[in-house]
C-alpha cells in the first residue's frame, strides 16, 4: 500500500503555560495560534483533524480558514488525563509520585488519571481511523509521543528523548494497514 503523508502539530502556547494541562482545557494564545498557523502552511494537506479540546481546536481553526479545509473534530487526539494533578504546575505534585509517572505512566498514573496504555488505545484506534490521504492533525505532546509509540515503536525511555515545544510539527510517512507503519520525514520546533 502507497504511504500518505501525517502531520501531527502540537498545539499553540496556552495563556497560563507550565500546568498539567490534559483534560483542563485553555485559551490558546494568539501567538500560539499564528505559531501553529505557520506551522501549517504549503503542506499540500487533504485533511484537517484536532482534538476537541480548545487549544488544539482553535489553532486547527485558524489553518481551516487559511486553507478552505473542513475541520473534523476527534476526541482521541485529546492529551493525556492527569487526573488529580490536572491544571496544576508539576511543582505542586509530589516529587517521588511524579517521578514513577515518568519512569512508567502506565504503572504509575496520575492519581484518578488515564494510563498510557489508555492513551496509547485512542491514538491508535484513531490512527487506523484515517484516510490515506495528506493529512494534518492538531493535537498534544502526549498524543503526539502515543502516535510514535505505536507507528514507529519507540518505547517509553525513547519517546520522552523527542522535545514537542508549542507548535511543534512532527512529519511521518505512514504506511497504513492492519499494523501501520511510519518514518520519520521531520520534525519543525
Amino acid at each position: 500500500m502507497t504511504a500518505f503523508a501525517l502531520h501531527l502539530l502540537r498545539h499553540g502556547a496556552p495563556e497560563t503555560p507550565g500546568l498539567l494541562m490534559g483534560r483542563t482545557d485553555g485559551m490558546p494564545t494568539v501567538d500560539g495560534i499564528a505559531a501553529c498557523t505557520a506551522q501549517a502552511r504549503d503542506l499540500g494537506i487533504e485533511r484537517l483533524i484536532a482534538s476537541n479540546l480548545r487549544r488544539s481546536r482553535e489553532a486547527a481553526e485558524a489553518i481551516g480558514a487559511a486553507t478552505g479545509l473542513a475541520l473534523a473534530i476527534d476526541p482521541r487526539w485529546r492529551e493525556l488525563d492527569f487526573g488529580d494533578w490536572d491544571g496544576q504546575p508539576s511543582s505542586a505534585v509530589d516529587r517521588d509520585a511524579f517521578g514513577r509517572f515518568w519512569d512508567d505512566p502506565d504503572a504509575n498514573p496520575p492519581p484518578g488519571g488515564e494510563r498510557w496504555s489508555s492513551l496509547v488505545a485512542r491514538v491508535s484506534a484513531a490512527i487506523g481511523d484515517l484516510a490515506p490521504i495528506p493529512t494534518l492533525v492538531v493535537t498534544h505532546g502526549g498524543a503526539m509521543r502515543a502516535a510514535l509509540h505505536v507507528l514507529c515503536g519507540f518505547d517509553q525511555r525513547q519517546l520522552w528523548a523527542f522535545d514537542l515545544p508549542y507548535a511543534a510539527r512532527l512529519s511521518l510517512r505512514v504506511w497504513p494497514g492492519e499494523q501501520p507503519s511510519a518514518q520519520i520525514a521531520g520534525l519543525t520546533p
